[in-house]
């Protein structure tokens, strides 16, 4: 099983898809890496078919050249919480765990808010 940035690979995808697991690395820049690498790793390769050589030298242009999983998260964590202390916008709505880029909020925000919750049912019975 290949391990790359501390993940494992899934061994029966192609490599360009598996790559997308890695957190910080999307279908088109999985491509754009092997496009650089297409000496050394042929672009329609399984996991399972890679050898330990071709495993070390993945790994360590992605290290090298990238920003991914632990690294990229705490840059995401740190630019959040940057945002909340200058007490900007958009800390403001990141504080308040609402939609920060401009989305409504009156319909829908639904995965961002929780659950909805019943206002003015099971109150006082005379």
């Amino acid at each position: 099983m290949a391990r790359i940035a501390g993940i494992d690979l899934p061994k029966e995808k192609k490599l360009c898809v598996a790559l997308a697991n890695v957190y910080g690395i999307g279908r088109p820049l999985a491509a754009k890496i092997l496009e650089s690498l297409k000496s050394q790793i042929p672009a329609d390769i399984r996991v399972k078919d890679l050898t330990e050589d071709q495993v070390g030298l993945l790994n360590s242009h992605i290290q090298h050249e990238y920003k991914v999983e632990g690294e990229l998260r705490r840059e995401v964590n740190a630019n959040i919480k940057r945002y909340i202390e200058i007490s900007s916008y958009r800390g403001y709505r990141h504080r308040r765990n609402l939609p920060a880029r401009g989305q409504r909020t009156r319909t829908n925000a639904r995965t961002r808010r929780g659950r909805r919750r019943t206002v003015g049912s099971g109150g006082k019975t005379e």
